[in-house]
């Protein structure tokens, strides 16, 4: 892959956007502002990727059938693991979050199809699996593990803000609660990292970023429906 100077200034402004993003919306921005930020974010970073030189399938959004398809068996790949946690009591303990309040089903339906597929699922899909994969020479010919790293690397850094919040986890509170708070951040940066290698590989095998979009909302989504079923 060649490194122009458009492609290097198109990579800098999209982690200075993300970077900006990720501050407004979790330190600045209200609530409700909170998936009208990513969905800004994620049509600024589509821009930049294009004025780099990459195309609609460098950046994953070329197609939707196959995508789709991939998608929706990922889903149900994931509700097959949440079925099976609920089975066994002993997991029922990874759904008792402290961060997840006790929402009614209007305010469960906002948050999971207003702040998690907007604000969070839309702009990190397109931002990790898709631009930035592709400013860095991915492509879904062929599995290539450095720009995947390089963008596994960037997701675990997204997620520094949030993750000063994972030991309300109940799951988390009971194997790591006498760790530092500074060091449950660094593990759930890792954590998010190795998930965002997970995500590519759906992206990968779905040949667009739609497939991952499936698996990471009916996750996050499908994890805090349960989370608050569970309270």
């Amino acid at each position: 892959m060649s490194w122009s100077a458009r492609r290097v200034s198109a990579l800098v402004a999209a982690v200075v956007t993300l970077a900006a993003s990720t501050t407004l919306a979790n330190r600045v921005l209200p609530g409700w502002a909170y998936p009208v930020c990513g969905v800004v974010a994620a049509l600024v970073l589509v821009a930049l990727g294009r004025v780099a030189g990459c195309s609609w399938a460098d950046l994953g959004l070329s197609s939707v059938r196959r995508p789709a398809l991939v998608g929706l068996a990922g889903a149900a790949l994931v509700a097959v693991v949440f079925g099976i946690a609920l089975a066994v009591p002993g997991l029922r303990t990874v759904y008792q979050d402290g961060r997840v309040g006790d929402p009614d089903f209007a305010q469960l339906l906002w948050l999971t199809c207003g702040r998690i597929l907007f604000g969070t699922v839309l702009v990190e899909e397109i931002a990790f699996r898709g631009v930035l994969p592709g400013l860095f020479g991915a492509t879904d010919e062929r599995w290539s593990w450095p720009p995947i790293l390089w963008s596994a690397a960037l997701f675990g850094l997204w997620h520094a803000l949030p993750a000063l919040a994972i030991g309300r986890n109940a799951a988390v509170h009971a194997v790591l609660g006498a760790t530092p708070v500074v060091v449950l951040q660094v593990l759930a940066m890792a954590a998010a990292g190795v998930a965002g290698i997970f995500l590519h590989w759906w992206r990968h095998l779905g040949r667009g970023v739609l497939a991952s979009v499936l698996v990471h909302f009916t996750t996050n989504a499908g994890g805090l429906t349960l989370a608050v079923a569970m309270r």
